[in-house]
């Protein structure tokens, strides 16, 4: 990428270079404008953002209302074991394909229009495109989520508030499991745009992010004990959604270890995606 000048004679009648290049700082920062306005320009972006904070909020309220309206009817080990931040951060289970979908769209998109080709021409340093698509992406999926988290998490606790069976930020583990909540969909997002570009299409990728979160989990369940748990808790979604739990699951990784098992996804996959992206041809 250059950055164009006017061509003028300098005091000595030499004429001045009619562009120069920027600096490896300045090329980033040009990318990331441009990879910004084009993420906010496009109309299913801020659509799959807007269905990430109604999926995040409004199922984390759902569910909110109909424990509370089962609330008497629980045993004493249910109500002990109750997470109620967990439980107001349940519209992330959805909310977390919508941000998966949206980061596939980010590179898979501009394969199927041709677009890349004109990226790439204007930015011949592929590898810099595909991390300011990355940070740029992360960065908003981060912002929105740390909003729809902390909604949700309000509203979830004033309603849980009427049965005395709320939590407060205040509380051990919970400002982590908030934040968490958004750390995951950020770490998801990275991984859609992963599978992107090893797959360069958009239903092949989006199949494949389905399968990790979803199917995965299902088939991993019919296998005999041990194994059943011992594959699960290392699947991305299960995983990394230890991140936004106060109370751990039996046969789970711990907060932070599943959270790096899944941002370890995020990585291999932009490393292998990487690797082919200078390899191949746009």
């Amino acid at each position: 990428m250059t950055v164009t000048t006017d061509v003028t004679p300098s005091p000595s009648g030499t004429p001045r270079p009619a562009s120069v290049e920027p600096g490896p700082g300045g090329l980033f920062r040009a990318v990331a404008r441009a990879e910004w306005t084009k993420m906010r320009t496009v109309r299913s972006t801020v659509w799959s953002l807007l269905v990430t904070i109604g999926l995040t909020v409004g199922l984390g309220a759902l569910f909110a209302a109909a424990r509370v309206s089962r609330w008497d009817t629980l045993g004493r080990a249910a109500r002990v074991d109750f997470d109620p931040t967990r439980f107001s951060l349940n519209g992330l289970l959805l909310a977390q394909l919508a941000i998966g979908v949206l980061g596939v769209l980010m590179i898979t998109s501009e394969y199927a229009t041709g677009q890349i080709r004109a990226t790439f021409g204007a930015t011949p340093q592929r590898l810099t495109v595909l991390v300011a698509k990355v940070v740029v992406f992360v960065v908003v999926v981060l912002v929105v989520g740390l909003v729809s988290c902390f909604t949700a998490f309000g509203i979830g606790q004033s309603i849980f508030a009427g049965k005395h069976a709320g939590a407060s930020l205040g509380d051990p583990d919970v400002l982590r499991a908030v934040i968490g909540g958004a750390l995951y969909l950020a770490a998801l997002g990275a991984l859609g745009i992963g599978l992107g570009v090893i797959l360069r299409r958009t239903a092949g990728a989006i199949a494949t992010l389905v399968g990790l979160l979803l199917v995965a989990p299902v088939l991993a369940s019919f296998l005999p004990s041990p194994w059943n748990d011992d594959i699960q808790k290392y699947l991305p979604g299960l995983a990394g959604g230890a991140i936004f739990r106060v109370i751990p699951e039996a046969n789970a990784l711990s907060p932070w270890a599943g959270f790096a098992v899944l941002v370890g996804y995020a990585v291999a996959s932009l490393v292998v995606g990487g690797v082919l992206l200078v390899m191949r041809d746009a």
